[in-house]
């Protein structure tokens, strides 16, 4: 076991999915960084091993002083990083620590398993061959809404990750960015025992899930056709303008006109966006 930073990835649900790597690894690591050292413990209890390492936290709120020390120790020793759920570094800590480890040339090494996004993509129903991770959208509401008004004409399906409580509210702002008629599915408790996955309209996802859940939540959200992505762009481009102390109107007939759409279509798409 050479020292090194080793990313592993926990079960998102089902202890079953858990590799026999991982457990080599929590079993033999000299240091385990853990986002809960609670949760962490709980989890190799119920896997039937037994950490022989010093334990530390590792999260967000800590992670700027705590990842320097993490990388100094992986100089002599083994450093396994995990977090509650999936991939360490996926809208989780460790992406700063593999870089600063990058940097100082300290080996780093991947311990595959399972994963939130890829599962909710694959069990989607909707398409696989080009897509993106948004994570989890902004609380608050106008962040919320010109993050995912940005993503309008994304033509890559879109994977998001979203607490149970802000479900309804993410909804009904994924309707008004995309259209209530965009295919998309809801996938709460992935690989558990009280899984669900639907697949519908935003609109028909927003009516169903008008109240707060229980449960782990990702949604995927199909791409925008080729013509709604060309004008998202457009949209994009003309408001940007604008900031830059061009009349709207202006900014729409001379985006419009580059790219083959009406000027008025562009127009009035940028003050929907706007308003």
């Amino acid at each position: 076991m050479e020292p090194s930073i080793v990313l592993a990835a926990t079960p998102i649900g089902n202890d079953g999915d858990a590799s026999p790597r991982l457990k080599q690894e929590i079993e033999r690591a000299d240091v385990i960084a853990a986002e809960d050292t609670r949760r962490f413990l709980t989890l190799a209890g119920r896997l039937g091993v037994e950490p022989s390492g010093r334990i530390l936290s590792y999260y967000e709120h800590n992670e700027a002083d705590r990842g320097p020390y993490l990388l100094e120790l992986a100089r002599s020793q083994r450093v396994l990083v995990v977090t509650d759920a999936g991939m360490p570094s996926v809208s989780d800590p460790g992406y700063r620590l593999v870089a600063r480890a990058r940097g100082a040339g300290v080996p780093v090494t991947v311990v595959p398993g399972p994963s939130a996004v890829l599962t909710a993509l694959a069990t989607s129903g909707l398409a696989t061959d080009r897509f993106s991770f948004e994570g989890f959208a902004p609380r608050k509401g106008g962040e919320r809404d010109r993050f995912l008004g940005a993503l309008a004409g994304e033509p890559r399906t879109m994977v998001f990750f979203e607490s149970p409580r802000r479900l309804p509210e993410t909804l009904a702002a994924m309707v008004e960015a995309f259209g209530a008629d965009r295919e998309a599915c809801v996938c709460r408790e992935l690989t558990k025992t009280h899984e669900e996955v639907v697949r519908a309209s935003l609109g028909e996802l927003a009516g169903r899930f008008r109240a707060d859940v229980l449960g782990e939540i990702a949604i995927v959200v199909a791409g925008a056709d080729p013509l709604a992505a060309d004008l998202g762009a457009a949209v994009e481009e003309s408001l940007a303008l604008e900031a830059a102390g061009l009349r709207l109107k202006d900014a729409a007939a001379h985006v419009a006109g580059r790219v083959g759409l009406r000027k008025k279509e562009v127009y009035e798409a940028a003050i929907a966006r706007r308003g």
